[in-house]
């Protein structure tokens, strides 16, 4: 059987590799759709991060149009070596010169694959504290809670602690309250469990913690530790902090001011 893309005696041979050249292009583009849509349909079934599909899907196509292109030209008879040892320079300049962004792009990719915190997390690290409104390959932007964005670059946060407050479901709400020497301990324990118990937002489990934390210079430090889940915590604190202060009023339970002995000797 004669060779299917042999031409009539007459032809030049160039046309015979450039004919090649074109089939290979035409299977290759062919393959290039099929490969990147399988792979399409399998990403979306995957539990990776939606964030990370176009970047592998673009990643697929780019290297499978690089051994195309290289296949056509070893079709054209054209020397590939100098292309690829081109391409390898011209990859190593780049990398150099965009480090920074480099390392913020494999921190999203660190941060999309191990989710220290997802979209609508309530996080804090050095350099900001807000909700998470979105995490893309370079940088997480966070809402503060006066409205305002902080872009923050991956590389930095996967190089640093960071506090995220919306991970678990429960949260200790932990409360000081200061009253006067003169007070009874056992009554101040008592209101205190009683505004923790009133408050439909403290769960019984673990029971809520009163103690006496410390004694300041002018009063007896008292701690209210209770837990709550975590969508109520702000509310729940700014909540029990008005509460205990009406109750403090109703018991006579007196909340102190410094106060300073002043003592005056005639000469």
């Amino acid at each position: 059987m004669e060779n299917w893309l042999e031409l009539p005696a007459g032809y030049p041979g160039w046309l015979v590799n450039v004919a090649g050249a074109l089939v290979i292009l035409l299977l290759g583009y062919a393959v290039i759709r099929i490969v990147t849509g399988i792979l399409k349909k399998t990403l979306k079934k995957s539990k990776l991060d939606p964030a990370l599909h176009v970047f592998i899907l673009n990643c697929v196509r780019i290297a499978l149009w690089v051994v195309l292109v290289v296949m056509m030209l070893s079709a054209l008879e054209v020397a590939t070596a100098p292309l690829v040892t081109m391409l390898g320079a011209a990859g190593a300049a780049v990398a150099l010169a965009l480090k920074d962004s480099l390392g913020n792009f494999a921190g999203g990719i660190l941060i999309i694959l191990n989710k220290p915190f997802s979209q609508g997390d309530h996080i804090q690290t050095q350099d900001g504290e807000g909700i998470v409104e979105k995490t893309d390959l370079l940088y997480t932007t966070l809402k503060t809670f006066d409205n305002t964005m902080v872009i923050i670059p991956n590389g930095l946060l996967t190089g640093t602690a960071v506090q995220n407050y919306s991970m678990a479901q429960q949260r200790r709400v932990d409360c000081s309250f200061s009253v006067a020497y003169s007070s009874d301990l056992a009554l101040v324990k008592e209101t205190l469990r009683n505004v923790a118990e009133q408050d439909p937002r403290v769960l019984p489990e673990p029971e809520p913690l009163i103690w006496v934390a410390g004694q300041k210079d002018s009063a007896i430090e008292m701690a209210l530790k209770v837990w709550c889940a975590t969508e109520d915590y702000w509310d729940l604190k700014y909540s029990l902090e008005e509460q205990v202060k009406l109750a403090f009023d109703v018991a006579g339970i007196e909340i102190p001011f410094p106060q300073m002995d002043v003592h005056y000797r005639k000469r």
